[in-house]
């Protein structure tokens, strides 16, 4: 009578241990990514308004510019995880390197792009004539970081999908230590203004890429994986990764989306929109920290024929997802007037931070689902359907933006209209991974 809920508490308890081990090192580096962003809103927030506007603008550009493209860690660590569960430790990092291949060429692609359609990707999100300059300023610069940007992602799903989320975080620590110090130096001690902040960025992504592909190449001769480009393999790549293009697309479009209605409320409502979306994706990416080790951990049940195993770490996943929402939310909420002043003097600003920032606090246990079972679906390569499930959810949420500034409503309401996006994205998610066709075992999918 008592050894089933001995077995399943001492399941319950392998889960735990799995998760703990990689997502706690991956939460310090998934937050360091929203802190670049963080710590240049705090700088230039206190040069003015109209700076951290353009940085608001800017910085969704960029943003997106680099995030579609984040199946690059995504896939990587489900393919190399897939790998390392069957065994196959050459392929696992082949696999890796063809990732980084395919992300140095992704790089040098976008910065042919961004840098002659600065000014009318900037015109475009409806900036005003004091935010443009700066915007625009911003973007190109740091546009240039692209490649190292795009490169950091696929390396980082090489070491995931080998259950290695430690050296990303002391990579990632590294990375936020040099911007901070770069931020600060060049815009206040150089003088530089904005465009010492987007030097700063730069440079700091491009030590962080050299970082790891110092650990990359290491590992790859360790096991005899080649080093040289293969057309076949970078395809393949990017084959595996487009349904989860087309899903980042779609997320990154509900964010420009919000950026775009923020701008047309005015510089207060988008300088204090930014600093929003600051604090949401570094939320975000707490969360996300559970759905890194779940990628990580399913990928590698799936690829040992161990379909019970998986079920049960989504499970226990989720169970996580939702406790780890409610304390942040819980944090948000209580400690929300503490640090405004932070990030600007402005009371206009301020005001619509304080009352928005509860909307956020409000989601977070949503968030904690469909962060985990987002994961669980990426480890498991299900990316058709995360695709068409993110489209609906676009399709839905779309409307209902545009419609805040037309009934007048504020930035509360725009934020209202976002948390309706992620509840949208919790009910799709849930009925995938109840009806379990999700699992499929094996080395590949």
């Amino acid at each position: 009578m008592t050894q089933a809920p001995t077995a399943a508490k001492n399941s319950r308890r392998r889960h735990d241990r799995e998760i703990i081990a990689l997502a706690l090192p991956a939460f310090g580096a998934l937050v360091a990514e929203p802190l670049f962003v963080m710590v240049d809103s705090a700088v230039i927030g206190h040069l003015g308004t109209p700076q951290l506007a353009g940085l608001g603008i800017a910085a969704a550009l960029l943003m997106t510019a680099v995030s579609v493209f984040v199946f690059l860690a995504y896939a990587t660590t489900a393919a190399v995880a897939r790998r390392v569960g069957a065994g196959d430790l050459q392929a696992a990092i082949r696999q890796g390197m063809d990732g980084i291949w395919l992300a140095l060429l992704l790089g040098a692609a976008v910065i042919a792009v961004v840098l002659p359609a600065g000014p009318w990707l900037v015109d475009l999100f409806g900036a005003s004539d004091t935010a443009a300059p700066y915007a625009i300023t911003y973007l190109r610069i740091s546009s240039l970081g692209i490649p190292a940007m795009l490169v950091v992602l696929a390396a980082t799903g090489v070491l995931r999908g080998l259950q290695d989320t430690k050296t990303p975080l002391y990579v990632a620590a590294g990375g936020f230590t040099a911007n901070a110090a770069l931020n600060v130096g060049l815009v206040y001690g150089a003088g530089l203004g904005i465009a010492g902040s987007a030097w700063g960025t730069v440079i700091a992504q491009c030590g962080m890429a050299a970082a790891y592909l110092t650990v990359v190449v290491r590992g790859a001769r360790k096991h005899g994986a080649s080093l040289r480009p293969d057309a076949a393999g970078i395809r393949a790549c990017a084959q595996a990764g487009a349904p989860l293009l087309v899903r980042t697309l779609s997320l990154r479009a509900v964010l420009m989306i919000a950026t775009a209605v923020a701008a047309r409320l005015g510089d207060a409502d988008v300088a204090a929109h930014q600093i929003l979306l600051s604090l949401w994706s570094l939320l975000a990416f707490a969360l996300d920290a559970i759905a890194i080790a779940g990628q990580a951990i399913i990928g590698r049940y799936l690829g040992a024929d161990d379909a019970k195993g998986a079920q049960e770490a989504c499970r226990r996943m989720v169970q996580w997802g939702i406790v780890s929402g409610v304390v942040l939310g819980v944090l948000v909420a209580v400690s929300r007037p503490l640090f405004i002043p932070l990030f600007t003097s402005d009371e206009v600003v301020r005001d619509a931070l304080l009352t928005a920032l509860l909307v956020v606090a409000v989601s977070q246990p949503i968030s904690g689902i469909v962060f985990v079972l987002d994961g669980v679906l990426m480890g498991a390569g299900d990316g058709p359907y995360l695709a068409w499930a993110m489209l609906a959810t676009l399709a839905v949420f779309t409307p209902v933006a545009l419609l805040v500034p037309v009934l007048g409503g504020g930035l509360t309401a725009l934020w209202w209209a976002m948390t309706l996006m992620m509840a949208v994205r919790m009910v799709t998610l849930w009925l995938r991974a109840r009806s379990g066709r999700w699992i499929v075992t094996g080395a590949t999918r």
